[in-house]
């Protein structure tokens, strides 16, 4: 059944084609044509029949013949604007763009009135000077993009696309969105005009009618409906479990799932990593700020270093690239003497769980050979490092971290510490002790830790430069990275090396700047790789 509001439109519209067709045109040099945008369908095609009936050629869509565009509420640079975004930039000269008042006058008046100034939509002139027209190179890692997003609405909506198009299997949807996305992001400046868009590689006509609505009217209706509705926050919901991918979380909405109550209730079996996930759902969806990746860095490295003196922790991911929140905690660890990182892990894991570190552990061995032929180009970027996904049960209170430790840090007078992680650890949390106790006797926490999920890879020393560059991101940054070693430089790159096709051999670097350099690209740094 037709919903009554859409069911008088349509009786409007069917009138409107009908007077059409029966009316008489008295004015032939005028052809109007009615902006629906602020305007509404219902008015327009109320104000339609109006217009002809009264003997006036109004068009019902917009052609090379309109000479006369009516708009309600509307300015003529939002008017402007939208003619832009129809192609129509050629033809607008020989328009005369006017309010709604002129044709009220015209109807009253049962002629075209003169056009006056008042009638006329204002527009602000501005030279082509003003309104900065963008270039950009093609791959997001020939670009320098910052934590200073210029336009984060329309990143957001786009990146809400991706996101969507990413839990309901569509990755190469996903990935568009991603790059259009990206696009914006390195902007050096607020987009306020479509014009301003033309030429820009990866926008594709999707993103760029979501940017057209949300430039016009403030908001996309497609996102604005996409994240109301049921499904995508039901999606959101499940995957926030640690564990659980898109098809899992697809398959318990069709069982009915939407919530974590109902889930509960379900009766489902769980894996161990979904489990804790459940457990620890609403800390492990709390953003982890800068001071926790810290704190948390500072523990590991003691560890580390009791078991394997001179190794060296990299605190990687958004940390690394400036990010002050983010959803967990990335470490790179490896010793300068190849080799000596063998079982490291497994006793680094081990050592965690004793001081009362660990909520979670998984660990997965090193699987990587290095191969004299090709590497598989589908499989190459895949990472294989000897791992351990974990969720790090991380006090509150840093003086609680050091009892934790014991007497991996000792602390003679003075606390001066053995080990240079441990020294640093103490001398911070004796100079945070005083202002924390007095906050302590304010505020009762609910409990005295909070958990926080934390990923250590292993590296060899000699695959660190690339692990390193992996590991940082952003996650578009690195695949564009991959995509220029294919496509432009017949290379392939991953996480532990890089191979060239051309030369048949593998190429070494030790930093971040061989690798760039060995790709023909200048060097980004960390903190310009938000793509």
């Amino acid at each position: 059944m037709v919903p009554l509001k859409r069911r008088k439109v349509s009786e409007i519209n069917t009138e409107s084609k009908c007077s059409k067709a029966n009316a008489t045109i008295k004015f032939p040099d005028a052809v109007l044509f009615l902006l629906e945008r602020k305007m509404g369908a219902s008015r327009r095609a109320f104000l339609t029949q109006l217009g002809r009936k009264k003997g006036f050629h109004v068009e019902e869509i917009l052609s090379e013949t309109v000479t006369h565009i009516i708009a309600e509420n509307n300015s003529g640079d939002e008017v402007r604007t939208w003619l832009n975004s129809q192609d129509r930039v050629g033809h607008q000269a020989s328009l005369h763009l006017l309010d709604i008042s002129w044709f009220t006058e015209s109807m009253h008046s049962g002629h075209p009135v003169q056009i006056l100034d008042r009638h006329r939509l204002q527009e602000e002139e501005q030279s082509d000077s003003e309104a900065a027209v963008f270039t950009m190179p093609s791959y997001a890692c020939q670009r320098r993009t910052t934590m200073d997003n210029k336009n984060p609405i329309l990143t957001d909506a786009l990146s809400l696309l991706a996101e969507n198009a990413e839990l309901s299997n569509q990755d190469g949807r996903g990935v568009a969105f991603r790059r259009a996305a990206a696009v914006l992001k390195a902007l050096p400046e607020a987009v306020t005009s479509m014009k301003q868009l033309k030429g820009l590689p990866c926008l594709g006509g999707h993103s760029q009618r979501v940017i057209k609505d949300i430039l016009e009217n403030g908001a996309s209706d497609e996102v604005q409906s996409l994240r109301q509705s049921e499904r995508y926050q039901a999606l959101k919901v499940l995957t926030g479990i640690f564990g659980v991918g898109a098809k899992t979380a697809d398959r318990w909405i069709r069982d009915g799932i939407h919530t974590l109550q109902q889930l509960r209730e379900s009766g489902h079996t769980l894996t161990r990593t979904q489990q804790a996930g459940l457990e620890h759902y609403e800390d492990l969806n709390m953003p982890v700020s800068k001071a926790e990746a810290d704190d948390i860095s500072k523990i590991v490295e003691v560890v580390v270093d009791s078991v394997l003196p001179g190794s060296q922790v990299a605190l990687t991911g958004g940390f690394r690239r400036g990010k002050q929140t983010g959803h967990d905690v990335d470490f790179l660890i490896t010793h300068p003497e190849e080799g000596k990182e063998e079982g490291l892990m497994t006793k680094v894991v081990s050592l965690l769980d004793s001081k009362g570190f660990l909520l979670y552990q998984q660990m997965t061995r090193n699987s990587y050979v290095e191969s004299e032929d090709a590497p598989a180009l589908a499989s190459f970027h895949m990472d294989r490092f000897e791992r351990c996904f974990s969720i790090f049960k991380l006090p509150k209170d840093r003086e609680e971290s050091l009892k934790q430790l014991g007497s991996l840090y000792p602390k003679p007078a003075g606390g001066v510490c053995d080990g240079r992680a441990g020294e640093v650890l103490h001398r911070e949390t004796s100079q945070s002790q005083g202002s924390h106790s007095e906050v302590q006797e304010e505020v009762k926490e609910p409990k005295s830790w909070r958990a926080i999920r934390v990923d250590l890879v292993v590296s060899p020393f000699s695959q660190f430069a690339f692990a390193q560059l992996g590991w940082t991101g952003s996650k578009l940054f690195e695949r564009e990275l991959r995509r220029w070693a294919g496509q432009e430089k017949r290379m392939s790159l991953n996480s532990h090396a890089l191979y060239d096709s051309k030369q048949g051999k593998y190429l070494q670097a030790t930093s971040e700047e061989e690798i760039f350099t060995h790709l023909g690209l200048e060097f980004i740094p960390p903190s310009e790789r938000n793509a």
